[in-house]
Parts: C-alpha cells; sequence; structure tokens
C-alpha cells in the first residue's frame, strides 16, 4: 500500500502529465468551421480529432450529440443546437472539452435521467461551459460527478411549467468536487444552484430571478457561497445539511419565505450577507450549531431571526436588525448573549444611551419579552394584548428586568449599524 506521502506525489505528478499532455495536443489542435445542414454537427464531431476546435456558424444544428473526446465547440454569434425535444442537448464524455458562445436548447423532459441542455458525466473532468445561452431545456446545466468543472458566464433560462416541482434546475451539481459555478444569470425553473453530496464548490457572482430557492445545498462540505444575488424567489440561500461553508456576501432581494436558512449547517461563516424586501424571515437557524454569524444586514421582514430547534453555540455578533416587525424569535428559557468580546449588535428599536461615546450602548438589549413567548405558543393571546393584565406585565418587565425570561440578550448593542461589503461595490 501507498503512503500519504507517495500518493500525494502521484496525483501532483498525474496533475502535471494531464496539463503537458493539454498543452502539447492544443498546440496541434487543428480549426474546422462548419455550416448548417443535415447532421452536420454530428457528422463534424465524429470526424475530429482530440483537441481539435469545432467553430459553429450561424445557424440551427441537430441533437442530441455526444462529446467522447476532448474537442472545443465554439459557436459563431447565432449558433443554436436543438436537441429535439430527446435526452440532453450536448452530453459531454471526455476530459478537457470547451462549449462556448452556443445557443443550446429544447432537452427531453425526463426527470428521471435529468435531460439537459448540457451534462457533464464524471468523464467530463475540467469540463468548460462558457458564455452560452439555454433555454427550454429541463435541466440548464448537470455537473453529474465532473470534477473540476467551470460553467460561467452563461444565461440560463428554466422551464415555466405550473408546477415548479415539475420544473429542473438551472445548474445541478451532484459528487463533483472542485466545480466552480460563477456569474451565471439563472431565470426561472426550479431551483437556480443545487448541489448534492459534493465537496469543494464554489458558486460566486451569480444572479437568480423566479425560482424556489436560489442556491439549494443538501450534504455538502467545505464550499464557498459568495457575491450571489437573489431577487424575487420564493427562498434566497436554503443551505443544509452541510459544513464548512463560507457564505459571504451575497444579498437576498424581495424574496418571499425566507432570506438564508441554515438547517443542520455546522461549523460555519456566514457574513456580509444582505436580506431586505419583506422576507417572512430573513434569517432561519434550525438545529445550525456551532457557526460564525457576522457583518449581516437583515432589513425589513416579517422577523429579523428565526433561532430555533437546538441550534447552539453559534457566535451572533456585529450584525445589523433593521425594522423588522419582530427581531428575534427565540422560543426558550436559556440566556443567550449575542455578542463577542464587548461588541454586539445593531438594533434599530434598541433606545438608550452610549455615554461615552465609544458606539456601544450603556445597557443590554433583549429583544423579546414575557408576552412574546406566550404568543409563540398560545398564538390566540395576541387578542389580549391590549388588556391592563398585558400592559401591566410589560411595565413590570421594564422597570425590573431580571423578572425577564431567558432568551436572547445583547449585552454590547451597538449604536450604529456596521458596513456592508456590498454597500461598497460588491454583489448586484
Amino acid at each position: 500500500m501507498k503512503n500519504a506521502a507517495s500518493s500525494s506525489l502521484t496525483v501532483l505528478l498525474s496533475g502535471w502529465a494531464g496539463a503537458a499532455a493539454v498543452a502539447v495536443t492544443g498546440a496541434l489542435a487543428a480549426e474546422s468551421v462548419i455550416a448548417p445542414g443535415t447532421d452536420a454537427l454530428s457528422q463534424a464531431i465524429e470526424e475530429a480529432e482530440p483537441y481539435d476546435v469545432i467553430i459553429l456558424s450561424p445557424g440551427t444544428y441537430a441533437g442530441p450529440v455526444v462529446l467522447s473526446k476532448p474537442l472545443s465547440l465554439v459557436g459563431r454569434d447565432g449558433a443554436r443546437i436543438d436537441g429535439g425535444g430527446e435526452g440532453s442537448v450536448i452530453t459531454v464524455a471526455a476530459p478537457d472539452v470547451l462549449i462556448e458562445n452556443l445557443e443550446i436548447e429544447n432537452s427531453g423532459r425526463n426527470g428521471v435521467d435529468l435531460d439537459s441542455g448540457v451534462k457533464l458525466t464524471e468523464r467530463a473532468i475540467r469540463a468548460r461551459v462558457l458564455k452560452n445561452t439555454l433555454r427550454e431545456n429541463l435541466v440548464g446545466a448537470d455537473i453529474h460527478g465532473a470534477a473540476d468543472a467551470v460553467v460561467a458566464d452563461n444565461e440560463i433560462y428554466g422551464l415555466t411549467l405550473h408546477r415548479m416541482n415539475d420544473r429542473g434546475n438551472g445548474v445541478y451539481v451532484w459528487n463533483a468536487p472542485g466545480a466552480k459555478i460563477e456569474r451565471n444569470h439563472i431565470v426561472g425553473g426550479r431551483d437556480g444552484v443545487f448541489i448534492n453530496t459534493s465537496r469543494n464548490n464554489v458558486i460566486s457572482g451569480n444572479r437568480m430571478e423566479n425560482l424556489r430557492f436560489a442556491v439549494h445545498y443538501m450534504y455538502t462540505l467545505e464550499s464557498r457561497i459568495s457575491e450571489n444575488v437573489s431577487v424575487g424567489n420564493h427562498l434566497g440561500f436554503a443551505l443544509m445539511f452541510s459544513s464548512e461553508l463560507e457564505v459571504r456576501n451575497n444579498q437576498s432581494i424581495d424574496d418571499r419565505d425566507h432570506g438564508v436558512m441554515l438547517n443542520f449547517v455546522n461549523d460555519s461563516r456566514i457574513e456580509g450577507n444582505e436580506v431586505r424586501g419583506g422576507a417572512e424571515k430573513c434569517f432561519f437557524l434550525y438545529n445550525a450549531n456551532d457557526n460564525e454569524i457576522t457583518g449581516n444586514r437583515f432589513k425589513g421582514c416579517e422577523i429579523g431571526v428565526h433561532f430555533t430547534a437546538g441550534s447552539a453555540n453559534d457566535e451572533i455578533w456585529n450584525n445589523a436588525f433593521i425594522d423588522n416587525r419582530m427581531q428575534v424569535k427565540y422560543v426558550n428559557t436559556t440566556d443567550l448573549d449575542w455578542s463577542r468580546d464587548g461588541v454586539g449588535n445593531y438594533w434599530s428599536d434598541y433606545a438608550a444611551y452610549d455615554i461615552n461615546g465609544d458606539g456601544i450602548g450603556d445597557q443590554p438589549f433583549r429583544p423579546n419579552s414575557a408576552m412574546d413567548q406566550v404568543l409563540w405558543t398560545q398564538p390566540a393571546a395576541r387578542y389580549l394584548l391590549g388588556s391592563p393584565a398585558v400592559q401591566i406585565v410589560n411595565w413590570t418587565q421594564r422597570a425590573f428586568p431580571a423578572l425577564l425570561p431567558g432568551g436572547v440578550i445583547d449585552s454590547a448593542p451597538l449604536m450604529r449599524p456596521p458596513a456592508m461589503a456590498n454597500q461598497r461595490g460588491g454583489g448586484g
């Protein structure tokens, strides 16, 4: 059995060898320009040598096609491949394939087979899908086991079937370590980017609209979600059953249900994200543990943050909670101090003083009262909110803070909201 060092060396040498082979064969590659015609594209693919470049003149070419050797398909403006409603329009089953500047459309509708505009199989390592327009496909691009693939700078228009769950995803990733999905514009379909059972992936700089979830993560490790913009979706960033994520400088604008949701997400950093525009919950944590949550802005939601279901050991500081109808919903009797090293969070409804001018309020802040907890567990009690008894309870808690129940307390509330990265030019 090889030891770890020799295994690492083998991988490194094989990577160098692969890169050298690509460089040599690339230097010898031939270019061919084809025009539309019966079986023109499939014939050109069959006759091409590995690493050849096939340039498609404007017009419509018949799919589906399969690339079983390293090739580049590059379209001139107006070059279109139509799958005829059968299977995936382009299936890639070879390494180092480039698909660029093509209109790719009309895949099949088989959800079991994940019919796609572009399907990258496990053999499609280092594939690049760049600057294409994909429309009327069940799935835009399916990265199905293709390590180190790149899907970037594409326009992806998903199906708009009546039932959202019958639609496919803009980009679907399964077991594809190192895959990158960057700077795509994804409109319609089910989820913008759905990553399932993978690791070391990057989702960056995408804009996603009119979807169920903009980004959907399941069983994924050590990945980065940054600089993405979710607009008008049911949910912005749905991150579930995953660990060691970096979720940085994303925006959720006018999403309906949640801006950011952490469901069984652990050991991750959630930083510099902004949710605004009236979601039901800006931020929802469900059994999410050992996360760092800092520098975010949650504005104008029904609930700023809903913290529940055993979430523990999360550090929450230097965030801004602005103009949410209820800043925090936390049903528990345990005290949680949302500050770190003398830095808490900004609360737009915090009414106190900063006598010494250090930017930290002189009194701790509790976003919830005993009546809030009663209302969460007994919603019918809202009919008593104007009663003298409730007013006495609220007055008593203000006069005698020791009577307050357990819950969130910010021992070092900020007097001003922290600056946002996307206010300095990041984000869309």
